[in-house]
């Protein structure tokens, strides 16, 4: 019996599109009426405005399924970089690194579950704290693991999965941030535009649960499912996304793959009996199970 990790972000985006696209058609179907919450000037209302009226529930239980299923997928990467399974982390820095995305995605955690319950009509304040701490929290998580990356893709230059992945998260700290800078500066001047900004931070938030697909289906490649063993229950030792390997050749003898598409290339022998291989020390495979 095997759990295979890269359901866990898409299970997470499915829901979170799902419900803003509800609250969204819910809003227009309805004649987009005008909120309590909303300011007399303001004609486009706000995710939290729709959260705060009949589907308050929705809005509550799609927060909760997202970032629970979200945190999971940090923790999945995280258990299969330790098991090996994925490119480990060998430095205490890029573990560091890893833990302290895992802690503030913690914080986001929290900051979007109650700002789903502090509506923004009952408790307007205490609502608008928790949605800086849900930004700036999943902001500062992405933060880290693009510092956790760009260290991995120096580190296993022969992966081109870890450079994608670091780009996908570094352009979404990117665009997010500006777009938060462009919902506080519109928040008391221009409400539509904010409420527009808030709409399209929330859909961008969908790429960055989406960028944890990248880094988990290479493990399904490696044999990469809940105790560390393949399909044949063999050891799931692989030590990297498509990176090198050996192979037994014809006459008993070594294989090794230079990870590169380049095919496999035979292995010389060993001064002490045995063989080595010819791959260059670049392409060799880790050790790091």
């Amino acid at each position: 019996m095997f759990v295979s990790f890269w359901f866990l972000p898409i299970v997470s985006a499915v829901v979170w599109i799902g419900m803003l696209l509800a609250m969204l058609i819910y809003w227009l179907a309805n004649g987009s009426p005008h909120y309590v919450s909303m300011e007399p000037i303001q004609n486009i209302a706000y995710i939290s405005d729709v959260g705060a009226t009949e589907l308050k529930p929705l809005f509550i239980a799609g927060s909760v399924v997202t970032t629970l299923f979200l945190d999971a997928s940090f923790a999945a990467d995280r258990w299969l970089r330790h098991k090996g399974t994925l490119v480990p982390n060998t430095t205490r820095l890029e573990k560091i690194l890893s833990a302290l995305a895992i802690l503030a995605a913690v914080f986001g955690t929290v900051g979007l579950i109650c700002l789903s319950i502090f509506d923004t009509v009952h408790y307007p304040k205490t609502h608008d704290i928790f949605l800086a701490v849900f930004i700036v929290g999943y902001v500062v998580s992405a933060i880290f693991l693009c510092a956790e990356y760009q260290r991995l893709g120096i580190k296993y230059r022969q992966h081109r999965v870890l450079r994608i992945s670091f780009w996908v998260k570094l352009t979404f700290v990117l665009v997010e941030l500006a777009l938060a800078v462009v919902f506080g500066v519109c928040n008391t001047k221009a409400r539509n535009v904010s409420a527009v900004t808030e709409w399209v931070i929330s859909l961008v938030f969908t790429f960055w649960v989406l960028s944890f697909l990248i880094d988990l289906l290479p493990a399904v490649r490696n044999g990469g499912r809940w105790g560390g063993t393949d399909k044949g229950g063999n050891l799931a030792g692989v030590p990297e996304e498509g990176g090198a390997g050996l192979e037994i050749g014809g006459g008993g003898g070594l294989r090794a793959d230079d990870g590169q598409g380049t095919g496999m290339r035979d292995a010389a022998p060993s001064r002490f009996g045995g063989t080595r291989s010819t791959t260059p020390r670049a392409l060799e495979p880790s050790t790091n199970f």
